[in-house]
């Protein structure tokens, strides 16, 4: 079984990247997806993965009643009505501006500071206590780990809130690299944090995935070269990755051991023992 291993990228080259195209000047647009069908593009990813980058809501754990109690936390101090839960549900992944003007439009922009101070004033109190882990992830996580895969996570949550919650749960080891909001001036769909962790990495692009479950990770993957698997654990349907070079489409990240580039490291791994 041959493990294809390509000379890792550098910072130099990932800097140049950026520079040549990757950066966008409004990171609040909704990200455009690929106009070509996904049967008629090749997929990125070579034989053998080297990373494997999550994103965190949705995909590693459900935050969701957390978030939905510090927003209607910060809009009832505002004097606002609450939102209702399933529209707070379609939000999460998205940075709190987004949110804010998603939830009460952009006319109400003037309380968009006292928002973002009162979510993470009240996101410090319940946030982790009011997230769990997702069905199969500290199984599918163990098992990545022991094909000796590198794991990351590149999330708009801070990063702190990540490391308790994984913590908590005796998971923060497996992951040698957490972004999380504060630690890039660029949110996603930029593909800053994205390349920032594959440098950390030290891992080629093309032999990493990047796991998420929205469109915004999708084109977050696109502009990054690093190929994209979606997974159906949160709100958004199938359909809308359709126009996405997503490798593969999973109901849910332990789906990502049945993936052939990670069968090879089995082989690999089997045959190194």
């Amino acid at each position: 079984m041959h493990f294809t291993t390509l000379k890792p990228i550098s910072k130099t080259d990932i800097l140049k990247k950026v520079e040549n195209g990757l950066k966008i000047k409004n990171y609040s647009e909704n990200p455009k997806p690929l106009k070509a069908p996904v049967s008629n593009l090749t997929p990125l990813m070579k034989p053998g993965v080297q990373a494997i980058i999550f994103d965190f809501d949705y995909t590693l754990a459900d935050s969701s009643p957390g978030v939905i109690e510090c927003i209607n936390f910060a809009l009832g101090n505002l004097g606002m009505p609450s939102a209702a839960d399933a529209t707070i549900r379609r939000t999460i992944g998205l940075s709190l501006p987004d949110t804010f003007i998603m939830l009460v439009g952009k006319k109400y922009i003037k309380y968009l500071e006292a928002f973002t101070r009162l979510f993470v004033e009240r996101a410090d109190e319940v946030m982790v206590d009011n997230s769990v882990l997702l069905t199969n992830v500290p199984e599918t996580v163990e098992a990545l780990q022991q094909l000796d895969i590198q794991l990351g996570i590149l999330s708009l949550k801070g990063r702190y809130r990540i490391q308790a919650i994984l913590e908590r749960e005796r998971l923060l080891e497996p992951f040698k690299v957490i972004i999380g909001g504060e630690d890039v001036s660029e949110h996603k769909p930029s593909p800053k944090g994205l390349l920032t962790a594959i440098v950390e990495m030290n891992c080629h692009p093309q032999n990493a995935l990047y796991v998420g479950d929205s469109v915004t990770d999708a084109e977050t993957a696109r502009r990054a070269g690093i190929a994209f698997v979606a997974v159906l654990s949160g709100v958004t349907p199938r359909t809308a990755f359709e126009s996405y070079n997503a490798y593969a489409i999973l109901e849910d990240v332990s789906g990502l051991l049945n993936l052939e580039p990670i069968k090879n490291n089995m082989e690999v791994s089997r045959v190194c023992k």
